[in-house]
Formats: structure tokens, sequence, C-alpha cells
């Protein structure tokens, strides 16, 4: 894999790289990619979450499941997809819910780097998919690694907010210490959830949340 990963989160998460199950997450993917199997996002941009947010800037996880597994979509950050292509319908409700929240209008741009690039940590808790496979790579150990990174964070930073929507999500909350950080609990904004999303308020509270620990809070509108 050509990862790219920034310095602070190479020296956070070297002794998970240098841990038998990581190598083993390794191997499974070249003997996949050996094999002719196409999974997402591309390798460059696997870490893409860590590239572009790095552990000093964290105030927010948004927490997602595995990535889109469709051609285009998967850019190494949960919920995104790149400029062009439709927003996903959990998307297109996440930004309904911004803007009842916020009442602001949000321009419709499914890429969600101006959020990572304000210290929004857009983590999914597996990280690569097989093309057309949704939640095909669950067994491969990406989820050791990423309860790594939470429990990382909820130990060494202070004032984070945790966005956890969804039961699967929710599972992590015992990862967080609630004494240091905020986490908001919510329903999924699939629309198989049927609307239980929207009314939770999470972008306000956060927020909120952030002012109140004297940060800057995130700029939402895109």
């Amino acid at each position: 894999m050509n990862v790219r990963i920034e310095e602070s989160w190479k020296q956070a998460l070297q002794s998970e790289f240098e841990k038998p199950y990581f190598a083993g997450l390794v191997a499974r993917l070249h003997e996949e990619k050996d094999r002719g199997e196409v999974f997402y996002p591309p390798g460059s941009q696997i870490f893409r979450a860590f590239e572009l947010t790095p552990v000093p800037q964290v105030k927010v996880v948004i927490l997602g499941q595995d990535p889109y597994h469709n051609p285009g979509q998967a850019m190494g950050l949960s919920f995104s997809v790149p400029d062009g292509v439709p927003a996903p319908p959990s998307l297109v409700n996440i930004f309904k819910e911004i803007s009842s929240d916020l009442g602001i209008r949000m321009s419709g741009s499914p890429n969600l780097e101006p959020w990572a690039r304000q210290g929004v940590l857009l983590l999914n808790s597996i990280l690569t998919v097989r093309a057309g496979q949704a939640a095909s790579h669950r067994s491969l150990g990406w989820e050791t690694f990423t309860d790594a990174v939470i429990k990382y964070l909820s130990d060494n930073c202070d004032g984070i907010v945790f966005m956890l929507w969804g039961n699967f999500a929710r599972t992590k909350a015992a990862l967080i210490d609630p004494a240091k950080h905020l986490i908001l609990e919510a329903a999924h904004p699939s629309p198989l959830a049927r609307g239980a999303f929207f009314g939770c308020k999470h972008f306000s509270k956060a927020n909120n949340f952030l002012t109140f620990r004297g940060k800057t809070p995130i700029e939402w509108q895109l």
C-alpha cells in the first residue's frame, strides 16, 4: 500500500503498525490485490483521514462503518465522496440535519475535506471494502486498529466530541472517557432508520461544547 499518514499519527500508532494483526491485515490486502480483487478506497487514500487531521487538531470524531463500495465514491473519509459524485442518501440526511439544526443552507458539495481540515476526524471503523460488497473487509482486523485510534484519542486528548450514529458506532462509546469528552449518540442517518436521525442537533451541541472548552467551533457549512 502506498500509505500517506501525518507524522503525529505515525508516532501515535507506531505500536499498532508493529503488531502481528496489522501485518496480517496488510498481507490479506496484498493477497486480494494479487488475485485481481478490487477494493476501495485506492491505497493512497486508505489513511486519508489521518493525513488531513493531525492528532493535536482533532476536535470532533464522526465514526462511520466502512467505505462506500461503488466505484468513484470512497475517498478515505467517512460519509464523504469526491466532488462531482452525487451525495449518498446518508450524507443527504446529514446535510438536512445541519440545515435544520443550524439554520444554514448547504451547497450540496459532498466532499467533506473542509471539515477534516478544521479538526473533524472522519473515521471509518473499517478502512477498506471489496468492490460491490458492503462490509466485506469486516474480518481483516481494521476494527482492532480503529478501536486503538479511538482509545488513543480518549486517553491522550481532552475535549473531543465523538458522534456515534447507529448501533454499530454506539458500541464504541465503551472506549471513550465521558469525563473528558462529549459523546453524542443518535440513530444512523441512513434512510433505513426512517428519519430517527433527524432532530439530534449534534452539530450545534458539538459547537457549543467546543466553545465552552475554549476551542474554535467547526464551520459546518459547505
